[in-house]
């Protein structure tokens, strides 16, 4: 009888996963994808709007529905059409109050959508492949046009969030229980799935962020194990190039759908050229090809590189003149701008017209140009009409866009839309009141404490499995880990220190949208904090309710996520609301 050979033994490895955990092992991760996916896409089935006519459900996804009908059946940015459009009772049901006015390349001034037009264009050109196919079009079917246009646009997005947040769970950490809860809250803990049966950019900035972390995790990994990284091998050269040419793409998609994400783009930058030298390449042509689209876009819409939010005040100083009489205001000032070669020698000035801002008149002369006339008193404060007590003029092109007449931006406003006049009050409610970071997705209480076990070092838990793969690098995990929290730290001190006006939360919105894009971010950084408080059953049990009343908020939303939270509506039914 013959005794069995011994195997030598095994060696545990700590930054290590099983293979083929991520697909044909763990079959249930793709069990929660496709449920996520099904939720959606169901919702995208019988998306409607209030009064029935349309699939769009805000003035927000109106605004870029706009742009892509006009692109498409007018060949044009200007949505004057769409703003005339009305259904079987007479309802203007195309109506937005995310728009813009200005003077057009025909001289003339139209409505414009107020929205980065990069992600408006892309869409058009998927509705133009459509309109081709079916000869439909969404202003005679605006309804389920839209809804096929939806579904083919949100749910790879949501499929990449999905898949590209799980990918780097399963890389940081060896951890199954980890890894699971985490996947759960990838799939319904956040309020992705309310904003992909809408058109929107949270959507598109999320699933660009988690792509940009599975990739930098990819790469992290691969050159911690693979020689070529070292030797300078072709293929390694090959794939490098790849990988970092795909993260600027998408770093920089983020950022065209997210401004205040520059600061992750910036950080990301870092990250790929700390671990390889050879990233900065790709990374940067990456980021360039967006940029160039970007403003390239944004110059074919509006005839300027700035984007229309960024048009609201005046141009550069035109002319100064000394301040007349009323009754003769708009002659010499029609004699000033054409001493300073501002108008055509056959333009005037044919009216002053009030303006919102205090100290400011509008200018319109007979070719529907404006200029910008403020006032200066003696004592060098802004008078409050510039035809009285005051000593000297000031002559501006007109580049407030928010401001024309019907303008929603230049009425009273109620609601959130008013602006919260206490910066305390707005830090509140930002983080744990009404529309609160960790009151709306309590999971998110575990992001700080992933980040102090994050820096104060490994966290990782014993594997017990033999046949293993290599996770990514503990130290890139580490970095990358400390950049999320300083880009996270900056945006929201951004959004803290916006004027009154812009302290509205995001709008009328199920929550504090702004900060969406780092979701995918946010669930990798409660990854520490799980990992060490799942040791004990209590522990667990906290998580799994954290995780439960993010569903909860999540699920509150499935109606449309363009309404108030359900934590304000319930305050302002309890009547803690002011006004």
């Amino acid at each position: 009888m013959t005794s069995s050979p011994i195997s030598p033994p095994h060696v545990h490895d700590r930054n290590s996963v099983p293979v083929g955990s991520l697909f044909s092992v763990r079959h249930h991760y793709v069990v929660m994808v496709v449920i996520a996916l099904a939720i959606a896409a169901g919702r995208i089935a019988t998306v409607s709007s209030r009064e029935g006519s349309t699939a769009f459900l805000s003035a927000n996804d109106r605004s870029r529905w706009c742009t892509i009908a006009a692109l498409v059946e007018d060949g044009t940015f200007a949505i004057d059409r769409q703003m005339r459009l009305k259904d079987a009772k007479g309802r203007r049901h195309w109506q937005t109050i995310d728009r813009v006015q200005h003077r057009g390349e025909d001289g003339r001034r139209h409505d414009y959508s107020s929205k980065p037009p990069l992600f408006p264009v892309l869409v058009a050109w998927l509705y133009w492949v459509v309109n081709q196919c079916t000869g439909m079009t969404l202003t005679q079917q605006p309804i389920y046009l839209a809804r096929i246009i939806l579904a083919v646009v949100n749910l790879p997005m949501l499929l990449a969030f999905c898949v590209a947040t799980i990918f780097s769970v399963h890389r940081i950490t060896s951890s199954d229980w980890t890894r699971r809860i985490l996947s759960a809250a990838t799939c319904f803990g956040t309020m992705l799935i309310p904003f992909s049966f809408s058109l929107n950019n949270h959507l598109p900035a999320a699933s660009a962020t988690a792509v940009v972390a599975a990739l930098f995790l990819w790469l992290s990994r691969r050159h911690s194990t693979d020689t070529n990284q070292r030797t300078g091998d072709r293929s390694g050269w090959m794939s490098c190039l790849l990988v970092s040419l795909s993260a600027g793409v998408a770093s920089g998609w983020v950022a065209a759908n997210e401004l205040p994400a520059l600061s992750m783009v910036g950080l990301w930058g870092l990250l790929f050229l700390y671990w390889d030298r050879r990233t900065v390449v790709g990374y940067t042509l990456g980021i360039g090809v967006v940029a160039a689209a970007f403003f390239w876009t944004n110059w074919m819409a509006h005839q300027s590189l700035r984007p229309p939010y960024a048009h609201r005040g005046v141009g550069p100083l035109v002319a100064t003149m000394d301040a007349v009489e009323p009754n003769l205001a708009v002659e010499a000032i029609t004699g000033q701008l054409r001493s300073a070669e501002a108008l055509d020698p056959q333009e005037s000035v044919e009216s002053l017209v009030d303006s919102d801002e205090p100290g400011r008149w509008r200018a319109v002369t007979d070719a529907q140009r404006w200029f910008a006339v403020t006032a200066d008193v003696a004592s060098g404060e802004v008078a409050e009409n510039p035809v009285q007590s005051a000593s000297r003029w000031r002559i501006y092109p007109w580049d407030d866009w928010y401001e024309y007449p019907g303008s929603y931006w230049q009425t009273e406003r109620s609601g959130v839309d008013r602006g919260e006049p206490s910066r305390g009050t707005y830090l509140f409610n930002a983080t744990v009141g009404h529309h609160g970071l960790f009151s709306l997705t309590p999971l998110w209480c575990l992001v700080p404490l992933g980040w102090l076990f994050a820096v104060a070092g490994p966290w990782q838990t014993e594997i017990r499995d033999q046949d293993v793969v290599r996770l990514s690098d503990g130290r890139a995990v580490r970095v990358m880990m400390i950049a999320i929290m300083i880009a996270s730290l900056v945006c929201f001190a951004f959004y803290m220190a916006r004027p009154k006006i812009d302290r509205n939360y995001g709008g009328v919105s199920t929550c504090f949208r702004w900060m969406l894009w780092f979701a995918p971010l946010w669930v990798l950084c409660c990854v520490p904090a799980v990992d060490r408080v799942s040791r004990s059953r209590w522990g667990r049990f906290t998580i799994m309710v954290l995780l439960g009343l993010s569903v909860f908020s999540m699920s509150t939303a499935l109606d449309s996520p363009w309404h108030s939270p359900w934590l304000y509506r319930y305050w302002d039914f309890l009547g803690w609301l002011d006004g």
